[in-house]
C-alpha cells in the first residue's frame, strides 16, 4: 500500500494565529483522550505523527478536537511563524477535474447502521460542495504544465451502498483501502481525479478513531485517492458534534468531509501536491477554527481552507 496520509491537522499552535485568532473553536469534550494509549494499528510518534505498525508507514494524524484543545492549552504562550508559511508545490498531481464518489460500506446502512441520518447529510453536502465559493480557494493551486485544481458544480458523481460485504468491527487500513478499490471498480474510474469516500456505519470503529483521529486520506495500491470516514456521531464532540449548532449532531460531517475533500483535491497523492514546510495541507493550517454555518457552502458547517493569495484561512474565495 502506498504511504498513507492521515487527515493531517498538524502543528496546532499555528492555528492560534493562522485564522486571526477569532471565530469559534471547538471546546474539549474529554482532554484525557489525548493521554490514552496509542491504537493497535498506529503507534504515536508525536501528537501529529504516527506510524502504521503493520506497514511501517509514517503518517500524519488529524487529531480529535480534544487533543487539539489540550495542545493549545499547553502551548498557549509559545510563538510560531508557521501561520505565515504558504503552501509549496511538491511536483506531484492535483485534481484538475475532481470527481467525488461515496461508498456506504455494508447493508447496515439500509437499516440500523445510520441512526443519525449521516448518509443523507453526506450526500446533501457533497452535492453543493463542488462549484461553491467555499471550495473555490483550491483553484489557485496548479501543477506542472499550469493546470489549476478544478471546482466545477456537479463534481459529486454518485454513491451506493455496498451490500456485497460488511466491514469488520475494527477494519484495518488495508481493508478500508480494498473497499475503496472495489468502489473504484464499481464506478469504473481509477483516475487521479477520482476520489472515493469509504463511509462506515454506526458502531464500526477503526483503530484510532475518536482517540487519535476523525478521518484520514490515502491512496490505493493503484494510486486512487480515498478517504476513511467513520461514523462521526459515534464519538460526539471529539469530531465536531455541536461545534456550530445546538445540538449539532451532524456538524462534524461537513466540517470533516469538507476538510478532507479540500486536501484531496490539492494533494491527491497525499505527499507530493501542495503542502507547507511543516507538511501541512490546505485544511490542516485552518483546522477546527472559525467554524460557521457557511452561506458559501449551502449553509452547512465548514472550517476555512488556506489561501496562498492572502496567506490566511478563508471561508470563501
Amino acid at each position: 500500500m502506498k504511504k498513507a496520509k492521515l487527515f493531517a491537522f498538524a502543528a496546532i499552535s499555528a492555528l492560534l494565529t493562522a485564522c486571526g485568532g477569532g471565530g469559534q473553536t471547538v471546546p474539549a469534550s474529554n482532554p484525557q483522550l489525548q493521554q490514552q494509549a496509542p491504537s493497535d494499528e498506529f503507534r504515536t510518534i508525536s501528537l501529529f505523527r504516527a506510524q502504521n505498525v503493520v506497514t511501517g508507514d509514517t503518517v500524519r494524524i488529524f487529531p480529535t478536537t480534544d487533543a487539539v484543545q489540550a495542545y493549545r492549552l499547553a502551548h498557549a504562550g509559545e510563538r510560531t511563524t508557521q501561520a505565515v508559511n504558504n503552501l509549496l508545490y511538491g511536483g506531484g498531481p492535483i485534481q484538475t477535474a475532481p470527481q467525488l464518489y461515496v461508498v456506504f460500506w455494508g447493508s447496515a446502512w439500509n437499516g440500523a447502521g445510520d441512526p443519525k441520518g449521516v448518509a443523507a447529510r453526506i450526500k446533501a453536502f457533497d452535492a453543493v460542495m463542488g462549484g461553491s465559493r467555499w471550495l473555490n480557494s483550491v483553484t489557485q493551486y496548479t501543477q506542472s504544465g499550469g493546470q489549476h485544481v478544478g471546482n466545477a458544480a456537479g463534481s459529486f458523481i454518485g454513491s451506493y451502498v455496498d451490500t456485497t460485504s460488511s466491514p469488520p468491527s475494527r477494519p484495518s487500513q488495508s481493508q478500508l483501502a480494498a473497499e475503496a478499490a472495489r468502489a473504484a471498480a464499481h464506478f469504473g474510474n481509477s483516475s487521479i481525479n477520482a476520489s472515493y469516500v469509504v463511509a462506515l456505519p454506526h458502531g464500526i470503529r477503526p483503530s484510532g478513531f475518536g482517540t487519535q483521529y476523525c478521518a484520514y486520506h490515502s491512496t490505493t495500491n493503484a494510486g486512487v485517492p480515498w478517504t476513511n470516514l467513520p461514523y462521526l456521531p459515534d464519538v460526539g464532540a471529539s469530531c465536531g458534534a455541536g461545534s456550530v449548532n445546538n445540538p449539532g449532531t451532524l456538524d462534524g460531517v461537513s466540517i470533516v468531509g469538507g476538510h478532507e475533500q479540500g486536501e484531496t483535491e490539492t494533494d491527491p497523492d497525499a505527499a507530493s501536491g501542495w503542502i507547507d514546510i511543516n507538511n501541512e495541507e490546505n485544511g490542516d493550517k485552518c483546522a477546527w477554527t472559525n467554524l460557521e454555518n457557511n452561506p458559501n457552502a449551502g449553509g452547512f458547517p465548514t472550517q476555512p481552507l488556506w489561501s496562498n493569495a492572502s496567506s490566511s484561512c478563508v471561508q470563501s474565495f
